[in-house]
């Protein structure tokens, strides 16, 4: 499946539901919350939030928890990713982490990425953050 330009209006809504999903957050520890929202190919909308663990080595991202949500809400065994929006409390320069790179990509090695960047909002591709992501 090709890349697919998102819209301004498809932008617009992911950063909005990624930054309401900053609620859900659970992040007694760090502080630092995160929220995601994805966009599968079918259109639908999935979100997620970070939910950190005392033992930080069992926190789970907001971009994993957002890809799961999007396995069980759409019924399939698998999905596509158009693209994925990651907002964050502090509104800092943040893209994924290596380990959320990898589970992107193997929901959409075509998905675009929305993140806070240095100078505000940008847009990269999968493929560009995670150059030679891991396949089976």
């Amino acid at each position: 499946m090709t890349t697919s330009e998102l819209t301004k209006s498809e932008q617009d809504q992911l950063i909005k539901k990624a930054t309401q999903a900053i609620n859900s957050s659970y992040a007694p520890y760090s502080g630092f919350k995160v929220g995601a929202a994805l966009l599968t190919f079918p259109g639908e909308i999935f979100t997620g939030c970070n939910v950190e663990n005392a033992s930080y080595g069992l926190s789970m991202c907001a971009e994993r928890n957002a890809i799961a949500n999007a396995i069980i809400g759409s019924g399939q065994d698998t999905i596509t990713i158009k693209a994925i929006a990651v907002a964050n409390s502090h509104n800092v320069a943040c893209s994924p982490c290596g380990a959320c790179r990898q589970v992107i990509w193997e929901f959409g090695q075509n998905a675009q990425v929305i993140f806070q960047g240095n100078q505000g909002w940008q847009t990269s591709t999968i493929k560009d953050l995670l150059p030679e992501g891991f396949s089976l």
